[in-house]
């Protein structure tokens, strides 16, 4: 079956029948297409350029100004044993679970593109790296779709003891490069360019970055605007419930699978919250196709493997779905909903532009501040007991 999709006249018939369906679509329902990019735009102007421009300016400062490169030499002992990566994929790592979805992976790709890991380093990394912020979890997730905010708590736990579950199931991914022999290596000077330089190159490639994903974001919701109108979803949906699946279980499923917000948006109400705090656990780790394509527009010219960040995704999905399914079972979580968790819902949905901004902006710059006064100490520690490295 897979030689036979591999095959470039069925993949780009394929391809042509997509495009012809999704052009008589758009002729037929000009009204969902409108409906659907509007809400794409809205979502794109209060939640994605605030939440994610930010933390793209960060991560690229991060690697431009070497500061990936001193933390790490410092986490060159812990990262390599358990990940077989090196130190300075820490940033990515941190970043991923701090920013969002695709602030990880836009990162890791800059290490790799810095030189500062090697390809098979790059694949490893991107199948554990990008992951979903707190923000998003505990603010949409667990108050706004669960109205718990313990249930928001336990999917961020599961979410990120999956990831580092999937970062050690893929350290035996790749072959093993020896290095050396005997004694350590002298580690290179740390390459750098100037703070004027680094910022002027964050801020165009960040904004470059954020278009990109906001078009994706925009395309994805008239597609799924257009599938819902037309009965696509519900179609696959029941194709889903051929394999046991009931109606409502195979079209959250569905959606999940194609776009984040609405598969989890799919899961508010309704009994059974064991079964969807599992499923708000496997969209959460899957991340959807939507994201996919944010993520392998960055890699389409990188020359880094596709399968293995997908590969990654789907254990991510499946493993934290197990390790929720498991934690509501041995703590069981009442679906009572306070009046504060209502007020505290409605505030997260009312914030506009501004205030979202403001807060992310505060939140980046936190964490720059966090990784320049830990790669200081880091640095007085090295220099104390050895001769310092020029930093160019």
């Amino acid at each position: 079956m897979l030689h036979i999709l591999r095959q470039k006249w069925l993949r780009d018939l394929f391809a042509t029948i997509a495009v012809l369906s999704f052009s008589a679509a758009l002729v037929a329902a000009p009204e969902q297409a409108v409906e659907g990019a509007k809400n794409g735009l809205i979502l794109c102007f209060n939640v994605i350029v605030p939440s994610l421009f930010p933390f793209f300016v960060l991560s690229s400062l991060i690697v431009d100004l070497g500061l990936a490169a001193y933390l790490g030499r410092a986490l060159e002992g812990l990262m390599r044993p358990l990940f077989r990566v090196s130190g300075s994929c820490s940033a990515a790592v941190v970043l991923g679970f701090i920013g969002g979805y695709p602030v990880g992976a836009r990162t890791a790709l800059q290490l790799y593109q810095q030189g500062l890991c090697s390809k098979t380093e790059a694949e490893r990394l991107l199948a554990f790296c990008n992951n979903s912020g707190p923000a998003f979890i505990f603010g949409v997730v667990g108050a706004g779709v669960f109205g718990n905010s313990r249930v928001g708590l336990m999917l961020y736990l599961t979410h990120t003891l999956a990831s580092l579950f999937v970062g050690l199931l893929f350290r035996f991914y790749g072959t093993v490069h020896h290095r050396g022999s005997g004694s350590r290596q002298q580690p290179k000077p740390i390459e750098t360019v100037t703070i004027p330089a680094a910022f002027t190159n964050a801020v165009t490639r960040s904004f470059q970055s954020t278009l990109n994903i906001c078009a994706f974001v925009v395309f994805f919701s008239v597609v799924l605007q257009l599938l819902t109108a037309w009965g696509a979803i519900s179609a696959l949906a029941e194709l889903l419930g051929m394999l046991g699946l009931s109606s409502q279980w195979a079209h959250r499923l569905v959606a999940g699978l194609l776009e984040l917000s609405s598969g989890v948006s799919s899961l508010s109400g309704g009994s059974g919250l064991a079964g969807r705090a599992s499923m708000a656990a496997f969209m959460l780790g899957w991340a959807g196709i939507s994201v996919h394509c944010q993520v392998l527009s960055f890699l389409i010219d990188s020359g880094l493997s596709a399968r293995v960040y997908l590969a990654g995704k789907l254990c991510h999905g499946l493993i934290a779905a197990a390790l929720t399914w498991v934690a509501t079972r041995i703590f069981p979580i009442s679906q009572t909903v306070s009046h504060y968790l209502i007020q505290q819902t409605e505030s997260i949905a009312a914030l506009d532009f501004s205030t979202a901004l403001v807060i992310s902006t505060c939140a980046a710059f936190s964490c720059w501040f966090i990784f320049t006064a830990l790669c200081a100490v880091l640095t007085r520690k090295k220099c104390g007991k050895m001769s310092c490295h020029r930093v160019y």
